[in-house]
């Protein structure tokens, strides 16, 4: 910890952040994001830590002996920030006080695929960044082997997506297609069976087997997937509705596609 503490957001360290916060594109530059709480930080992995930050208020209570306990005793500098500052530039309407500058991780194609048998979830152009964040976390628990994106997809690190995520940005493989179809076209190559959640699916989400490499296709929240990427589905499949309800939200429809192939995985072993 420094012995000066910072007392305007005038200051440059704070202006940065700021930035961080608010330009997907100074993100990129940088190669960093921010995360905010006590869990999101205690998770972060050590090694991608590159600044933390804690409010007055947070030094003096219980957590913080214990924070900097496990992030290495001392290996991490922690810089103060005054309560006002810090509640100006958090992104949540009631900040925890204390936030991290986390170094992005970066994977490949072929680090989504992982062992054996590939679970996939491929998203095109899914706006909204609190689905994104709980597709990635919903894909963790669900056991999918990585998440895969086009480049009009919100920005994954997106303080929202970071919150939505609960962690699990530290833990599932990514990757941004420069080109969904290509990419698409790739996965058929090489033995992963595309299944795309449409409207007009011919058959229901529990039918067909998903116990071999499969990849799910879900699309944007407004207009679902394009009918190029849906032509490139070995089998679109739909999700039975009652009642008025024409849809799901998508990551309501990706939770039940990967916990569908989980079920059926668990019954083969």
């Amino acid at each position: 910890m420094k012995g000066t503490m910072i007392t305007s957001t005038a200051n440059r360290q704070m202006k940065n952040l700021t930035l961080l916060m608010k330009k997907a594109k100074e993100r990129k530059k940088q190669g960093v994001f921010v995360v905010e709480g006590v869990r999101m930080v205690e998770e972060a992995p050590l090694e991608q830590i590159k600044a933390v930050y804690v409010s007055e208020r947070f030094m003096q209570e219980n957590r913080y002996p214990k924070l900097t306990e496990k992030l290495g005793g001392g290996t991490h500098t922690f810089e103060t920030v005054a309560d006002p500052v810090f509640r100006l530039i958090s992104d949540t309407q009631t900040p925890q006080g204390i936030l991290a500058v986390v170094k992005r991780p970066e994977y490949r194609l072929s680090d989504c695929l992982g062992g054996g048998s590939p679970k996939l979830l491929i998203l095109e152009s899914i706006q909204d960044p609190g689905n994104l964040g709980t597709m990635l976390r919903t894909g963790e628990g669900a056991g999918v082997s990585g998440v895969i994106f086009n480049d009009t997809t919100a920005d994954l690190f997106n303080p929202k997506t970071i919150r939505s995520t609960m962690g699990s940005i530290y833990r599932v493989p990514f990757w941004e297609s420069p080109d969904l179809k290509q990419t698409l076209e790739e996965l058929k190559s090489s033995g992963i069976r595309l299944y795309a959640a449409h409207l007009n699916g011919t058959v229901d989400y529990d039918e067909p087997d998903y116990t071999g490499p499969c990849g799910f296709l879900i699309g944007n929240e407004g207009n679902g997937l394009s009918s190029d990427l849906t032509a490139m589905a070995d089998v679109c499949v739909r999700i039975p509705m009652e009642g008025q309800v024409e849809s799901l939200n998508a990551a309501v429809s990706a939770a039940l596609f990967l916990y569908e192939a989980a079920r059926q995985r668990r019954r083969k072993q």
